[in-house]
């Protein structure tokens, strides 16, 4: 349980020393631990004791660790490097707590912002945040949870949306188009105070969105208490998890050999951390997972959530959303495999 940190802390110890998933990193490696530090009010992130027991691993390896995640779409104190970077300070990520420099790269510099062309189906250049690309290696530090898009979030999500650019969150959420449902909207006004960039005005005491300045983040899916905001999925809103596959596979483009992912479902909760508030739990806690493998890995965790609550709990609470697209498209893409091997560390 995430009530017993220091057994769990243990527990981890004894999964990377066992595992080896870290043999990738080389001394001297300059090495991006990607990672989430949690919107105000949010407890779900994974908590510094255990980044700084990865860091310590990382650096007795002879590598530099450096712990990062980007900036949002969305309203809230992750919108901005400055702001964000103090968040992070107050919920413990500080250089001392974690033994890593924490970096949030401010992407209004382009110098911080890169481009890369990768010709899928959907993304043909995937705009990055340069930092991960310049890395000599990646370590995806994810908590496994639900999310509004794509079902669920884990090691994927955190990566492909997690290293874009706010240009390329805005190309991966581009086709989502969210609908009223009329007859449901109250009129409070919770949606038209959550949009970043004031799509959204009341007409008649019911929500009007303009889909023309409309950036397809969710804010006000998630704010609406009411069910009263939907997305139309028939429009394109099915293709997030493609395009967040597709930028994916262009964070790990060269690192293929160079990548580790370790995924805590622990505190699963409903949506993401990205939400301000202390989600409830929505299945037992799982355990920490480690593999080299970013598909497997996610596989798995879903696997092992689903076994302990005895139903899909993400499709339960997600019912227009299959995540499992994302994990049958990243295995169409090389990313890894849906088959995997479950090792116990006690």
């Amino acid at each position: 349980e995430q009530d017993q940190p220091r057994a769990l802390e243990l527990k981890l110890l004894r999964l990377l020393s066992s595992s080896n998933i870290l043999n990738c990193i080389g001394q001297k490696d300059n090495v991006a631990v990607k990672m989430h530090f949690g919107e105000e009010g949010n407890t779900g992130y994974v908590h510094p004791p255990y980044l700084r027991i990865i860091c310590d691993a990382i650096n007795k390896r002879g590598a530099r660790p450096f712990l990062s995640d980007t900036n949002t779409l969305y309203r809230g104190r992750r919108i901005n490097s400055k702001d964000h970077l103090k968040l992070a300070d107050e919920h413990g990520f500080t250089t001392d707590a974690v033994g890593a420099q924490v970096i949030i790269p401010d992407e209004t510099k382009k110098e911080n912002v890169a481009e890369l062309k990768i010709n899928q189906k959907f993304i043909k250049t995937a705009k990055l945040l340069k930092i991960y690309l310049e890395a000599d290696a990646i370590v995806g530090v994810a908590h496994f949870k639900g999310h509004i898009m794509t079902g669920f979030a884990g090691a994927l999500k955190n990566l492909g949306m997690g290293c874009a650019a706010r240009e390329g969150k805005l190309a991966q959420h581009s086709d989502i188009s969210p609908a009223v449902i009329l007859k449901n909207c109250t009129g409070c006004n919770a949606c038209v105070q959550a949009c970043p960039v004031k799509a959204i005005s009341l007409i008649d005491k019911k929500s009007n969105i303009d889909n023309a300045k409309c950036i397809g983040c969710a804010s006000c899916i998630a704010a609406c208490n009411f069910s009263a905001i939907e997305v139309n999925w028939a429009a394109g809103g099915g293709t997030i998890q493609e395009k967040m596959i597709e930028y994916t596979k262009a964070v790990l483009k060269g690192k293929e050999k160079k990548s580790a992912f370790i995924n805590f479902a622990l505190k699963i909760t409903k949506e993401c951390d990205c939400l301000a508030k202390d989600d409830p739990r929505i299945s037992p806690d799982v355990g920490i997972l480690l593999s080299v493998d970013p598909v497997s890995i996610d596989k798995a965790s879903l696997d092992l959530v689903n076994k302990a609550c005895a139903r899909d709990i993400f499709k339960e609470a997600h019912p227009e959303r299959d995540g499992n697209k994302q994990l049958y498209y990243a295995q169409a893409l090389g990313l890894g495999s849906l088959e995997y091997e479950l090792i116990s560390v006690e």
